[in-house]
């Protein structure tokens, strides 16, 4: 999916060098909740910047009911009037920016207060692993924002600044 030639998001398994800071919490294996409370799916993997040396996006396995949504499968005409796939079959991760996840340390869960089970559902997901690169960055973050909020990220030159980071440290 990447087509820049310089990486600059990891999976923090990638990195053997790098963990999650002892003053911050490893959430890998807790649960994610959207703001009603209903299971989206488990936190997977962490996403981190080296450049930034802290966590950017969770990777989160997404529940089955997110995947049984009855969701439109095709998104924006790519050209000519032909629609590209959304979802396709073992696409059962997204990525959920650190900006919008709350710990509940008491529960060991992670949550959202601004986005719906049925937002999760209509989002663009990804193959465990897959090195994505910053237009499905954009589609992601647009699609968190909308329609409350239409923001266009790709014009911004300071793409992560727009995303209120939680500070990690790896």
């Amino acid at each position: 999916m990447s087509t820049h030639k310089e990486k600059n998001l990891y999976y923090l398994d990638e990195l053997s060098n790098y963990e999650v800071a002892d003053e911050d919490k490893d959430v890998i294996g807790w649960e994610v909740l959207d703001k009603n409370e209903i299971k989206i799916g488990k936190v997977d993997n962490l996403l981190v910047s080296k450049s930034q040396e802290r966590v950017v996006y969770l990777d989160v396995e997404v529940n089955t009911d997110i995947i049984a949504t009855n969701h439109t499968p095709y998104g924006k005409s790519t050209t000519g009037g032909v629609h590209e796939f959304l979802n396709k079959d073992g696409e059962n991760h997204l990525i959920i920016p650190i900006g919008l996840a709350h710990l509940d340390l008491g529960r060991k869960i992670v949550y959202t207060e601004q986005v719906d089970f049925n937002r999760f559902a209509e989002t663009k997901r990804i193959e465990r692993g897959t090195q994505f690169d910053r237009d499905y960055e954009v589609a992601i973050l647009n699609s968190y924002n909308r329609p409350e909020t239409e923001v266009d990220y790709e014009l911004d030159d300071n793409f992560y600044d727009n995303i209120n980071f939680r500070k990690n440290r790896l």
